[in-house]
């Protein structure tokens, strides 16, 4: 159990260091260039979307950019729906961290880790040492998920831990609390859902057949938990600023709040969807549900984020007005 804890303690701090290494490395890159086009966002609440989007997907980090755009908030450089836009925008963005993931790439994470670690350290040029640092950073997210998928294996042959993950897959309220604590905790929804992706991978074998530690079905209410617990980075940067960029926060959290709400309600469509654009276990080819359980926890976090930006972007307007009425 201490052999557990310390592997997963030890690969979520090498994870969560790679991905802030590689977010700062991608900031000294285009840093400033992605600030000014933050303050340039016109009004058209899709080109908000996009530039969220864009922006998240650099800099690896939703809550960067929605603190960046409460900032800009509570400076008066952009409104609150154009505030609103960025944010939907930055949901879509955060979920590439677990797409590349899914790629299973993790083997070349040393490689990728000595290369980034060369052209930091002993690279002359400051473009060189900043690619050199996003390098490393990325070999080193892997070389974290390497690590607790090593340490997490066990648990698919622990009869208590099979029993504790069944009951909480089959209970959606558990897994949506379970994600949202853990989010709230580490501050980190890719975190999350990267530690989620690495358990639920884990084969166990049921009547004969290899299953995933923890199927689709399990995990959706884990990420859509994940998806709430990452507002409260955003609610505490609001603190001490003005009332529109405390708006802005409370935006961020209704529209995760409601979206999963929803999702929860047409939870068996919404897998079934996931099922549809995800591959899909085949026994000709070996493959089987633990290996594919990754990739379509990551696209079930991508398709949840933009279903829910395009149910929410006609209303826009609407959520403003609602978040301006509870903080008059």
């Amino acid at each position: 159990m201490k052999e557990l804890l310390f592997g997963v303690v030890g690969g979520l701090a090498l994870f969560i260091y790679g991905m802030n290494l590689m977010s700062e490395g991608l900031k000294k890159v285009a840093g400033e260039k992605l600030r000014k086009i933050l303050e340039a966002v016109t009004k058209n609440a899709l080109i908000g979307v996009v530039v969220g989007a864009v922006v998240t997907t650099i800099l690896q980090s939703s809550s960067a950019t929605t603190v960046m755009v409460i900032g800009f908030v509570n400076a008066g450089l952009m409104n609150l729906q154009q505030a609103i836009g960025v944010i939907m925008g930055a949901n879509i963005g955060t979920t590439i961290t677990a797409q590349l993931i899914a790629f299973k790439i993790g083997d070349y994470a040393y490689l990728v880790a000595g290369i980034g670690f060369a052209l930091f350290f002993f690279g002359k040029k400051k473009y060189a040492k900043h690619l050199g640092q996003v390098l490393f950073g990325f070999g080193l997210l892997f070389i974290g998920i390497n690590t607790m998928s090593d340490v997490l294996e066990p648990l698919a042959s622990n009869e208590r831990s099979l029993s504790l993950i069944t009951k909480m897959s089959n209970r959606s309220f558990w897994g949506l609390l379970v994600g949202m604590v853990l989010t709230t905790v580490v501050q980190s929804s890719s975190a999350v859902i990267g530690v989620l992706q690495s358990l639920a991978s884990q084969p166990i074998i049921v009547s004969g057949a290899v299953r995933a530690l923890i199927p689709l079905t399990g995990a959706v209410p884990i990420l859509l938990g994940s998806n709430i617990g990452t507002t409260i980075t955003a609610a505490l940067a609001s603190i001490g600023t003005n009332n529109a960029a405390k708006r802005s926060a409370l935006s961020h959290t209704m529209f995760n709040v409601i979206g999963t709400v929803i999702c929860l309600l047409f939870l068996a469509p919404f897998t079934k969807l996931v099922y549809q654009i995800s591959p899909g276990p085949n026994p000709a080819t070996g493959l089987t549900e633990a290996a594919v359980v990754s990739r379509q926890i990551a696209n079930a976090h991508t398709l949840f984020n933009i279903l829910n930006t395009i149910i929410w972007l006609p209303f826009i307007k609407f959520l403003a007005n609602l978040v301006t009425r509870c903080i008059p």
